[in-house]
C-alpha cells in the first residue's frame, strides 16, 4: 500500500511532465500512421512503422524534449509545457504537409540550401480534417486545467529544479546513446535500426522517431558545408589537366548532332544477358535488335558505391565518382556540378527528368533539381494502373513517358529509369515471356531471366511508340545498366543454379551501354570504362567541343580515348593500363570526386 501511495504521489507531482510525454508520444504515432495511408489523409495504427521499431528509444527521446518543463514552478511549468507541445505540433504539422507533397521530410538542409527545398514546386499547405488530431492535446489540457484543477508539485528552491532537469535529461540521453550502441553498432536485435537512413524516408523516419529523426538530421548535416581551399582547387584543377587528351576529332564526333537525347537507365541489367538465349529463347531480343543501329559498349563496368542506383543517376549526369562513405545523395543533395543537363540546356535543350518512384526515395528529386533539370516527373505525374514489384510496371511507365515526350520542346534531354527487374525479380505468371523448366524458373537466376525479358519487352514498345509518334527519327537513346543485379546481390542463390554452361556464372561487374539511334550502323566497342565515361561521350557524339566537358568530367570519350583501363568502386584497376602514373591518376578519381562533391568545387569556384 506504501508503494502503490508513493506511485500516486509521484504521478500526482509531476503530472503535466507525464501528459506531455505521452501526448507527445501519441502525436509521434499518430503522425507514422498517416505516412502511408492514401494521400496521407488517413490514421492506419497497424502501418505506422515499416518494422517494430525500438520503443524505449522513442519515449526516451521525447522524455529529453519534455525534461526543461522541470526548470519552473507551477504556471512556469505549464508555460513551458505549452511552449514545447506549440512548437512540436508545427513541426510535425510541417512534417505531414510537406510530406504529402514531397515524400520526405523538413530538414536542417533545407535551411542551409534553399534551393533544393520542394523540389517540384508544388503546393505545401494540404491541409486535412485528419490534422486536428495534432491539437487535441491542447483541448484535453484545457478542460484539465480548467476543471479539474490538478495541482503540480511546487518546487520553489532552484538548485532542486535545475538537478531534477539535470537527472532526467541525462538519464534520457543515457537511454537514447545506449539504444544506438546495442542497436546500430552492435547491432544486437537484428533487423531493427535506430539512428541509420534508409533509402525510403518514411521507414528513417519510423525506425527515428519524428523528434529523433530532427535531432540526427542537425547532426548529421552540421559539418557537411566543407571549405574549399586554394590547395583543393589546385589539385583539382591539376587532376582534370593530366586527364585530358589532345587527340584530333574523329568521324564520331557530332554523328548525333541536334539530335533529342533519351538516358534510360534500366534496373539491374547486366551485360552478360545480351545476345543470349535460355532454353533456345533470347533473352533480351528486343535489345539484341537494337544492337543492329547502335553502339555497343560491351566493356562497362559499375561503378557504384553504396548508393546503388542514386550513384548511377550521378555518374551519368555529373561524371563524377559517388563519395566513399555514406550515400552522395543524401549528404550532398545541394552539390552543383556541369551535368548534361547544364550544357545541353547552354545549347538550346529542354530537360526532364522522371523516375517511376515518389520524390523522397533516395531523395532523388532534390538531386535532379541540383542536376538542373527543368522539369521533374515523379510517379505521382503519372497513371498508376498496373503495379509491378516495388511500383508501377515498366512497361505502362514507359508507355506513358512517350505520350509525355510528345509535349516536350525540341530539342531535350529526358532522363528516366525503369523499376520492375529490381530484385528480388518476383513476376506476375502472366507477364513470364520466357518457358522456363520449374526448377529453374524458382531459382533467382530464372527470375532475373523473366525479369529482364519483362523488361526488355517494354523497352521495344517504348522505342515503336517513339517511332510511331514520329519522335525516332531525331533522337538518339542511351540504354545501359544502372548497376548489376543477380549477381551483385543473389551470388550464392544462383551458385547451384540448374543450368547447364558456364556463360552465366562469372560476375565480371559489366552493364551494357547501348547508344541507340534509328538510322546507325551497328558497331561493338571494347574499351574498358565505367558509368563516368558516359557523360563526356555523348556529348562527343552530339558535337560539343572537349572545352564543354575536360574540365568538369571525371570520364573520357569512350570513342575516342587512348586509354583502355577505369576503376571500380573498391579501387581495382581493370583493362590495360599504360604505366603506373595512370593507375596512380585513375586512383585518385576518388580523392578528386570527394572533393568535388563535399566542398561543392563547380559553384565555390566560380
Amino acid at each position: 500500500m506504501e508503494t502503490k501511495e508513493r506511485m500516486k504521489n509521484l504521478v500526482r507531482r509531476n503530472w503535466l511532465f507525464i501528459f506531455m510525454v505521452a501526448m507527445l508520444q501519441a502525436k509521434s504515432t499518430l503522425l507514422l500512421s498517416m505516412l502511408r495511408t492514401q494521400d496521407s489523409s488517413s490514421i492506419s495504427l497497424g502501418s505506422a512503422y515499416f518494422d517494430s521499431p525500438v520503443l524505449w528509444v522513442h519515449i526516451a527521446i521525447i522524455v529529453l524534449v519534455c525534461s526543461p518543463i522541470f526548470l519552473f514552478k507551477e504556471r512556469g511549468r505549464l508555460g513551458a509545457a505549452l511552449i514545447i507541445d506549440i512548437l512540436v505540433t508545427i513541426l510535425f504539422v510541417a512534417d505531414i504537409w510537406y510530406y504529402r507533397s514531397n515524400e520526405t521530410f523538413l530538414s536542417i538542409r533545407h535551411l542551409m540550401h534553399t534551393e533544393i527545398f520542394n523540389p517540384e514546386g508544388k503546393s505545401l499547405f494540404n491541409f486535412r480534417i485528419v490534422d486536428l488530431v495534432f491539437i487535441i492535446d491542447f483541448v484535453m489540457l484545457f478542460l484539465i486545467h480548467k476543471f479539474i484543477k490538478v495541482k503540480e508539485a511546487n518546487e520553489s528552491q532552484a538548485y532542486f529544479r535545475i538537478a531534477k532537469t539535470l537527472y532526467v535529461f541525462i538519464a534520457s540521453a543515457l537511454v537514447i546513446w545506449l539504444g544506438y550502441y546495442t542497436v546500430d553498432v552492435k547491432q544486437m536485435d537484428q533487423g531493427k535500426n535506430v539512428f541509420r537512413l534508409s533509402w525510403a524516408p518514411f521507414q528513417t523516419f519510423g525506425d527515428m522517431s519524428p523528434l529523433g529523426y530532427h535531432g540526427f538530421d542537425i547532426q548529421f548535416y552540421k559539418n557537411k558545408n566543407k571549405t574549399l581551399t586554394e590547395e583543393d582547387k589546385k589539385e583539382i584543377e591539376n587532376w582534370f589537366s593530366a586527364n585530358k587528351e589532345d587527340l584530333p576529332d574523329n568521324s564520331y564526333k557530332g554523328m548525333f548532332k541536334g539530335k533529342n537525347v533519351i538516358a534510360l537507365q534500366v534496373e539491374s541489367l547486366e551485360n552478360f544477358v545480351i545476345n543470349e538465349k535460355v532454353y533456345g529463347q533470347e533473352i533480351t531480343p528486343n535489345l539484341n535488335k537494337l544492337l543492329s543501329n547502335s553502339l555497343y559498349f560491351n566493356n562497362i563496368r559499375e561503378q557504384n558505391n553504396s548508393g546503388t542506383s542514386s550513384d548511377c543517376d550521378l555518374m551519368v549526369n555529373a561524371s563524377v565518382l559517388p563519395i566513399r562513405e555514406g550515400t552522395t545523395v543524401y549528404s550532398y543533395p545541394w552539390s552543383q556540378y556541369n551535368t548534361l543537363q547544364n550544357i545541353l540546356e547552354g545549347k538550346g535543350y529542354s530537360t526532364v527528368s522522371t523516375h517511376a518512384e515518389p520524390p523522397g526515395n533516395w531523395n532523388w528529386t532534390e538531386m535532379h533539381k541540383s542536376y538542373g533539370a527543368d522539369k521533374i516527373l515523379d510517379v505521382g505525374k503519372f497513371n498508376q494502373d498496373e503495379i509491378i514489384g516495388l511500383g508501377l510496371s515498366d512497361e505502362s511507365y514507359l508507355k506513358q513517358v512517350a505520350q509525355k515526350l510528345q509535349d516536350e520542346k525540341q530539342p531535350y534531354y529526358a532522363f528516366m529509369t525503369t523499376l520492375t527487374s529490381h530484385g528480388p525479380f518476383e513476376m506476375p505468371e502472366d507477364k513470364k515471356y520466357l518457358n522456363l523448366p520449374k526448377e529453374l524458373d524458382d531459382n533467382m537466376l530464372g527470375k532475373y531471366f523473366q525479369s529482364v525479358r519483362y523488361t526488355d519487352e517494354a523497352i521495344g514498345k517504348f522505342i515503336a511508340e517513339l517511332d510511331k509518334e514520329g519522335l525516332l527519327d531525331n533522337t538518339v537513346v542511351m540504354i545501359y545498366g544502372d548497376h548489376c543485379g543477380v549477381h551483385k546481390f543473389y551470388e550464392q542463390d544462383i551458385e547451384n543454379a540448374p543450368l547447364e554452361g558456364d556463360w552465366w556464372k562469372d560476375n565480371q561487374r559489366k552493364i551494357p551501354y547501348i547508344i541507340y539511334s534509328k538510322n546507325s550502323k551497328s558497331e561493338v566497342i571494347s574499351t574498358a570504362g565505367g558509368q563516368t565515361d558516359f557523360k563526356p561521350t555523348i556529348l562527343y557524339l552530339l558535337g560539343e567541343d572537349r572545352s564543354e566537358f575536360e574540365n568538369n568530367s571525371i570520364g573520357r570519350v569512350l570513342v575516342n580515348t587512348n586509354r583502355d583501363a577505369t576503376i571500380l568502386n573498391e579501387g581495382q584497376i581493370v583493362g590495360n593500363p599504360k604505366d603506373e602514373k595512370e593507375v596512380k591518376h585513375l586512383k585518385d578519381e576518388f580523392k578528386v570526386s570527394e572533393a568535388i562533391i563535399e566542398k561543392n568545387y563547380f559553384k565555390n569556384n566560380k
